[in-house]
C-alpha cells in the first residue's frame, strides 16, 4: 500500500512539472495577472515562503492547497500587505473541514493600486479626470487527505482587471500535493505545487475604440478599435522540503527549503526557520536568493523576519495574530499583518 501511494505521489509531482514545462517559458514581464505572484499571509512570508511542504490549514490556500485539509474545524485569515509604491493587498479567506469529503476554501484578493490621474497625448500632465483601478480574485479550494502521509488539493481562481473604460478576466488554477514523513523519517516532508495555470486575459471596453481620419478613404471621421494584445498567467511551480521537530514539550523547530521556477520572472532559492513555545508564540525567519544568470537581481532578494502569537492557551479564544516585515531594494519595507480565527 505504502509503495502505490508513493507511486502516485511521484506520478502527481510529474505530471504537475510537466505541465509547467508545457505551458509555461521564460518570458519576463509579459505575463497577464501579475498580483498573483505577490505573496500573502504573514506567518509564511515571514519564513520567505518556503513552507510548500508543510503549510497547513487556511493559510494553504495562496501556498499549497494541499495543507487545507492538514487543519481543523472551521478557519477565517484576514490578512493585509503594504506593498511597494504605495500599493496594498488586502486578502480574507475562509475553510472548513468536512468530514469524509476533505475540506473546502474561499478567498478573496484586492490589490489596491490608488488613484491615477489620466494623461493624454495632447495633455501629458493630466486632463482632470481620475481613474481608480479594480483587481481582484476571487478563488474556490478542495483539499483532501488520501492517507496519513498524502494530500492533494486545487485551487480555481477566477481574476478580473479594470481602469478607466476597459477591463479583462481570466481563469487560474492552482494544483499541490503534500508527503509527509517522507522516507520514513517522522517531520520529515515534501510539497509541490504549480500555480496560475489558465486562460489567456485580453483587455476590452469602450476606452479602446478611438476616432481618426484614414488618409486611404474618403469616409471621414471614423470610429477604430484598439486590438489589445493578450498574456498568459504567470505560471510558477515550487518544489519545497520542511522538516519539523519538537525539542521538549514546550519547544519546537520547523526549517523549511523551496525551489521556485518563475516563468515570468526570476527564479527564486527560499529557506526559513520557525520557532515555537507551547505551539503559542513564534519567532520567525527565512531569506530569498533570486538572481538569474545574467545577474539581475530580484528587489526581494534579502532576509524577512516575523513573530505571532496564538491567544487560545493563554485567553481562551481561538485567534492568533502575525506579522511579517520584507526589506525591498529601491522601495520602503513591506509590512505584513494577520489575524486568523478558529471556529
Amino acid at each position: 500500500m505504502k509503495k502505490n501511494v508513493m507511486l502516485a505521489v511521484l506520478g502527481v509531482c510529474t505530471l504537475l512539472l510537466g505541465t509547467t514545462v508545457l505551458f509555461g517559458q521564460k518570458k519576463a514581464g509579459l505575463s497577464a495577472a501579475p498580483e498573483l505572484t505577490i505573496p500573502i499571509g504573514a506567518r509564511y512570508v515571514a519564513t520567505s515562503g518556503a513552507n510548500i511542504a508543510n503549510v497547513s490549514g487556511v493559510d494553504a490556500i495562496t501556498w499549497n492547497p494541499a495543507g487545507l485539509d492538514a487543519g481543523t474545524g472551521s478557519n477565517a485569515l484576514f490578512s493585509y500587505r503594504q506593498y511597494i509604491a504605495d500599493i496594498s493587498v488586502s486578502y480574507v479567506a475562509l475553510s472548513t473541514k468536512i468530514e469524509g469529503v476533505g475540506s473546502l476554501g474561499l478567498s478573496l484578493r484586492s490589490f489596491n493600486i490608488g488613484s491615477i490621474d489620466v494623461t493624454t497625448e495632447t495633455q501629458p500632465d493630466g486632463n482632470g479626470q481620475v481613474i481608480n483601478p479594480t483587481f481582484f480574485t476571487l478563488g474556490i479550494s478542495y483539499s483532501r487527505q488520501l492517507s496519513d502521509r498524502v494530500a492533494f488539493g486545487v485551487n480555481v481562481n477566477a481574476v478580473s482587471e479594470g481602469f478607466g473604460g476597459v477591463s479583462a478576466s481570466g481563469i487560474a488554477f492552482d494544483a499541490g500535493v503534500q508527503y509527509k514523513n517522507l522516507i520514513g523519517v517522522e517531520g520529515l516532508a515534501l510539497g509541490v505545487t504549480v500555480r496560475n495555470i489558465g486562460t489567456s486575459m485580453q483587455y476590452g471596453g469602450s476606452s479602446l475604440w478611438v476616432q481618426a481620419n484614414d488618409p486611404s478613404s474618403a469616409r471621414g471621421l471614423t470610429n477604430y478599435k484598439i486590438e489589445a494584445a493578450t498574456f498568459e498567467m504567470p505560471s510558477v511551480i515550487d518544489l519545497g522540503v520542511g522538516y519539523t521537530k519538537p525539542l521538549d514539550e514546550d519547544n519546537s523547530l520547523r526549517i523549511s527549503g523551496a525551489y521556485e521556477n518563475d516563468n515570468y520572472g526570476i527564479d527564486g532559492y527560499r529557506v526559513g526557520g520557525e520557532y515555537a513555545f507551547q505551539n503559542s508564540i513564534f519567532i520567525r525567519a527565512g531569506y530569498l536568493y533570486s538572481t538569474d544568470p545574467s545577474g539581475t537581481v530580484s528587489i526581494f532578494q534579502n532576509y524577512t523576519l516575523g513573530a505571532g502569537v496564538n491567544l487560545q492557551k493563554y485567553a481562551g479564544v481561538g485567534i492568533s495574530v502575525d506579522y511579517a516585515y520584507v526589506p525591498v531594494k529601491y522601495f520602503s519595507a513591506n509590512h505584513l499583518i494577520d489575524i486568523r480565527m478558529e471556529f
